[in-house]
């Protein structure tokens, strides 16, 4: 299956899941924003992979992610995360969705296992939803020190972007790719005006 083929609508994957059980394969279903995909999200989703038979990513929409992380994020678009997730060879499914939680999709999908990450054990969005169909829930630990908010703080720090209070309103990708480019441009103004000579 090509990556354009595991992107997925509520629907298609409920077919999916069907299918799945129809041949008596178990779904595993994780969520997240994924924005800067990075090794820490590698190894967990390898790791909800090897839980059961097929895995399908519920992916925060950009809308969902300025909501839950701010108006600076995500960084990558919804279409790009979608497609790099999907890249991925254990990534079987992924499907986009707006709520700020995915609780109602996993209630479309009734997947089997729902993996979330050890740091959100003490609340599991979807869980009674999981465990009241005979599914189960597992909880993953993380890799410390990657995240995406730790590597966009390094490049701030390494191109010793001064602080900024961040604004209030939402952003298109291009005014947040302004907004961070002139943080770093004032910085660096000298150093860019000795390159111009």
């Amino acid at each position: 299956m090509d990556w354009e083929g595991k992107i997925l609508d509520a629907a298609a994957m409920r077919a999916e899941r069907d299918r799945l059980h129809a041949e008596g394969r178990t779904l595993v279903f994780t969520n997240g924003c994924f924005d800067i995909l990075h090794a820490g999200h590698v190894d967990y989703l390898q790791f909800a992979r090897d839980q059961g038979d097929a895995l399908c990513i519920g992916l925060n929409s950009d809308a969902s992610v300025r909501r839950n992380k701010g108006p600076l994020r995500p960084i990558v678009s919804e279409a790009n995360r979608a497609r790099l997730l999907a890249c991925l060879r254990f990534v079987d499914y992924v499907v986009l969705f707006d709520e700020d939680e995915p609780r109602d999709l996993i209630a479309k999908l009734l997947p089997d296992v729902l993996v979330k990450g050890r740091d959100w054990a003490h609340y599991v969005s979807g869980r009674d939803v999981v465990e009241a169909h005979g599914g189960r829930v597992v909880l993953a630990d993380l890799v410390p020190g990657l995240s995406t908010t730790a590597i966009v703080d390094k490049i701030l720090a390494t191109h010793h972007a001064p602080a900024e209070p961040r604004p209030e309103v939402e952003m298109t990708d291009g005014e947040r790719i302004e907004f961070i480019g002139r943080r770093i441009l004032r910085r660096h103004r000298e150093d860019f005006l000795e390159l111009a000579k």
